[in-house]
């Protein structure tokens, strides 16, 4: 690793961890995030004429799915991929989404480097999945027990406890997320351990890109 390149770390969690809290933590230690939910809500954003993203997934699955502002429609798009009859349409659309989704954040990791940003972080709902991980010097897990976890969705959403827990039961398991990870941080008590616990991880990736940059061949 290079002394101005940037190590980019993956951030996972099931619905209701708190990543959005966590983001904001490691903000305050000087590692900033990149939502990939945010990059692709602005790569399919109204606009002059369809972006390159939009513009190739209209190409796959026809006019319907583009708005008449240029933007995505989702509902139309939705219609088209979801249910087990719509497989491979899905698959499509997850190539197609994921492989605009990661030139964006390379353009806005660069951005960061230009600005002398060691590490910055990759939040992903699905960061194994759409295999983001790849990319990632590092991984960073916020887990919860399941409880404090459907507590947290039916008070944000408004959606019942049965609800709740059909949606993470369609999520990867804790432990294998918390197995596949560098670093867990548990958010199951107060702000102030919380903050203790993002601190400490802050520390641990300052120390991990300390020590690939150590280990980049010698001139």
């Amino acid at each position: 690793m290079e002394k101005n390149e940037v190590m980019s770390v993956g951030l996972c969690g099931r619905s209701g961890s708190g990543k959005g809290t966590v983001c904001a933590l490691f903000a305050a230690c000087g590692i900033p995030s990149v939502d990939t939910d945010a990059v692709y809500r602005a790569l399919t954003a109204p606009a002059p004429v369809p972006s390159p993203c939009v513009e190739e997934l209209t190409e796959r699955f026809g006019p319907s799915i583009l708005a008449p502002d240029n933007s995505l429609d989702r509902a139309a798009l939705r219609a088209l991929v979801f249910g087990e009859e719509n497989a491979e349409n899905l698959r499509d659309l997850n190539a197609i989404a994921h492989r605009h989704i990661l030139g964006e954040i390379r353009r806005i990791l660069s951005e960061y480097a230009e600005k002398g940003c060691g590490i910055v972080l990759i939040d992903a709902p699905v960061l194994f999945e759409s295999r983001f991980d790849r990319f990632c010097s590092a991984v960073v897990c916020v887990t919860a027990p399941e409880d404090v976890l459907v507590g947290r969705i039916v008070k944000r959403d408004r959606i019942s406890e049965e609800d709740a827990r059909k949606r993470l039961a369609a999520q990867i398991p804790a432990e294998e997320l918390e197995a596949r990870s560098d670093f867990v941080i548990v958010n199951d008590g107060g702000l102030e351990e919380l903050a203790v616990q993002v601190r400490e991880t802050a520390e641990g990736l300052v120390r991990l890109r300390e020590e690939l940059m150590e280990r980049r061949p010698r001139e």
